[in-house]
């Protein structure tokens, strides 16, 4: 890990251990600073606000290549949900301590959850542009988009908010299959074609 990289994980570390003990509102960015050994303009250098802390999310691109990969021929909402469930496979379980801690602020502070789902819709965003240019109807694209990312967003928020040491895997790969496309067996009039 750089000097860089280290100084932004002594940021998040200081920043997350004063929200929980003090609260998201009441916390300053100098304090934050303080508590990291560094400048409130070294805070800035490396987030923009003291919610981007919290907010911090590097696997937009990785969830849209895996929607990517997965079979053109599903449909996109079996897509987006293989690609979701492949990413989150595929990705290191999250540091528990500190992902629970981030995920509790969120679930119990409006604007902080507010600006977790403009996050999400950013995600959607990269998801359906990518389906999109892969030849999917862009309204299927959305929906497939949202409904798969709510899934996800409902997973962390009752994992955050959950006592800890439940896992978070099992929570979003249950989420996920509640949406799991199921072949519909025809109605009593396309039986008669048949």
């Amino acid at each position: 890990m750089g000097r860089s990289e280290a100084t932004r994980a002594r940021l998040r570390a200081a920043a997350l251990e004063l929200f929980v003990e003090h609260g998201f509102e009441a916390t300053t960015v100098s304090q934050v600073a303080a508590a990291a050994g560094v400048s409130h303009m070294t805070f800035f250098r490396h987030f923009a606000t003291k919610e981007d802390v919290v907010m911090d999310d590097p696997y937009d691109e990785v969830i849209a290549e895996a929607v990517l990969a997965q079979d053109r021929r599903l449909p996109a909402l079996e897509r987006v949900r293989r690609g979701i469930a492949t990413a989150w496979d595929a990705l290191p379980e999250p540091g528990e301590a500190e992902t629970h801690a981030r995920v509790r602020l969120i679930a119990g502070h409006r604007g902080l959850m507010a600006r977790a789902w403009e996050n999400n819709r950013r995600t959607g965003e990269l998801v359906v542009d990518a389906l999109v240019a892969d030849g999917a109807d862009p309204l299927e694209a959305s929906v497939a988009a949202g409904a798969c990312l709510a899934a996800l967003m409902e997973a962390l928020l009752r994992w955050g908010l959950a006592p800890a040491g439940r896992e978070l895997g099992p929570l979003v790969r249950q989420s996920l299959a509640y949406l799991a496309v199921v072949p519909v067996a025809p109605t009593g009039t396309d039986a008669v074609r048949s």
